[in-house]
């Protein structure tokens, strides 16, 4: 099935580079005809990300800076949306950062600064994103984050970024109480290990791998691709049902018991 995404108009952000899962999510949404938009934080993020769309032949509708720990920034870049572009159908936030101590050892050694940091970046981010980016969805759509099993289970070494995570899954189910009046859903897709700029500051991240391979039904881990479909299929028509989940793509870990 092709052309879900026609005519539809969706903002991307937190690619890095060609291994981010945002990136995995342009790529599907593009292949089924949206309209992208990307932000970007800072000039060397901007370089890199214009090398990623040439290579993949990907003409984007509009790149903005936007740094999403400052409401300002926020704010501003979705005000040069509304003025160049109008009317937005979905976003994807794929951002998520906690300092790279804070991913090792024992979770009681958490500073506060390394917590608020987590919580800032990887949580409060959606819900200031959301309220910038809600009042030119006038169409209504859909909001899709991403998250990890390290929500909803201790997973040695991710530490504070696990409840960060778990914060913004409650942020959703939230957010999509205070958006769903308005045509708006909100869900998570929940990925398996990914090797991703951001999973290389976790410690014993191949051990978590060779876990799934071993441990999880389908007896392997997944890829990029495949979370890019799955919160295409969540920012879709296909999709209209749905919000405030936590969809799963980790091959099935998840149902598994300890």
């Amino acid at each position: 099935m092709q052309g879900l995404m026609n005519n539809k108009t969706v903002v991307i952000m937190g690619v890095a580079n060609n291994r981010s899962l945002a990136w995995g999510v342009a790529k599907s949404l593009h292949q089924q005809g949206a309209n992208l938009i990307f932000t970007y934080r800072k000039e060397r993020s901007y370089l890199k990300l214009q090398e990623l769309l040439q290579e993949d032949g990907i003409k984007p509708l509009l790149c903005v800076s936007c740094d999403a720990n400052d409401d300002e920034s926020i704010e501003g870049a979705f005000q040069e949306m509304k003025e160049k572009v109008g009317v937005i159908h979905g976003l994807v936030h794929s951002i998520a950062f906690a300092d790279k101590e804070d991913l090792k050892g024992g979770y009681l050694d958490t500073t506060r600064e390394g917590y608020m940091l987590a919580q800032h970046s990887s949580a409060y981010s959606l819900v200031a994103i959301a309220r910038a980016a809600s009042p030119i969805m006038t169409e209504g759509g859909s909001i899709v984050t991403q998250s990890y099993i390290g929500a909803e289970r201790v997973v040695k070494n991710y530490n504070v970024m696990g409840v960060a995570k778990a914060a913004l899954e409650a942020s959703v189910r939230y957010l999509a109480e205070d958006l769903g009046k308005y045509g708006i859903r909100v869900n998570t897709v929940s990925a398996g290990p990914i090797r991703t700029l951001s999973a290389k500051g976790v410690s014993g991240f191949n051990d978590i791998m060779s876990t799934i391979e071993e441990k999880a039904p389908l007896r392997r881990n997944v890829d990029q691709d495949e979370v890019g479909d799955a919160t295409m299929f969540l920012l879709s028509n296909l999709s209209r049902g749905i919000t405030g989940e936590v969809l799963h793509v980790d091959a099935g870990y998840h149902i598994m018991g300890m």
